[in-house]
């Protein structure tokens, strides 16, 4: 297993959950300092990488491109609840691999909640979101038979309303509550079925309508300049 892949998984299950966990034990604004620390986490797979290959700049524009469309996407959609920013970060993710939709998500969700407001919340909406594009460039990154844009938006639907919703809301279990019990949290989880509900089908129309222009000019742009190709080792 390559380097990065097994930073990547322990970024992913242990260093992350347990800043979250340390964050929860601190008292005052520890959401500043856990947001923090998070973004300085996920970067360390791009240091890693530097060790094997000098990434061009152009491949860090592309990211923070696709980083500041997430944030756009959140921030000037006027629909209530209807939110594309994780179709956009799904995208990211298998146009450029795990690793980076990974940090398009956790970047998008701190930068973007400068408007919508910094919180307890930011830490969780890092992972989530983080963990939605690395999710899509796990599973669709390089196997390009998968891209159907009907099927995408069937499997974003499916993986908002039953994995990154349910990461969102548990945010709610364990910040709001000093005695956590399994009534509670599934209070607190049938209480947010139907936003996840409603993120899922954001997130599936983006996909639908999106998702094969996007990915096409992304791979058009890796083909032109010879980015993010195999030598990235994600």
């Amino acid at each position: 297993m390559k380097k990065t892949t097994i930073c990547n998984l322990l970024l992913l299950f242990v260093l992350i959950p347990g800043t979250l966990f340390l964050g929860t034990q601190l008292s005052g604004r520890w959401y500043y300092l856990t947001s923090t620390m998070m973004i300085v986490e996920v970067m360390i797979p791009f240091f890693l990488a530097f060790e094997t290959r000098r990434p061009q700049a152009r491949e860090l524009v592309t990211l923070a491109v696709m980083c500041a469309l997430a944030v756009a996407s959140r921030v000037v959609m006027l629909i209530p609840n209807f939110k594309p920013m994780t179709a956009i970060i799904m995208i990211t993710g298998i146009a450029l691999g795990a690793q980076s939709g990974f940090v398009c998500g956790a970047v998008g969700a701190f930068a973007s909640n400068f408007f919508f407001s910094q919180g307890p919340w930011t830490p969780w909406q890092m992972m989530a979101y983080g963990f939605a594009g690395f999710l899509a460039g796990g599973l669709f990154h390089k196997r390009f038979p998968l891209r159907n844009p009907a099927a995408l938006a069937v499997w974003g639907f499916f993986t908002i309303v039953l994995v990154i919703g349910p990461l969102l809301d548990s945010c709610t279990v364990f910040t709001v509550s000093s005695r956590i019990t399994w009534k509670y949290a599934l209070a607190v989880f049938t209480a947010g079925f139907a936003y996840n509900v409603q993120h899922g089908l954001a997130c599936a129309v983006t996909l639908l309508l999106f998702a094969k222009p996007l990915l096409g000019k992304l791979e058009r742009l890796k083909t032109k300049y010879g980015m993010m190709d195999a030598r990235q080792g994600e």
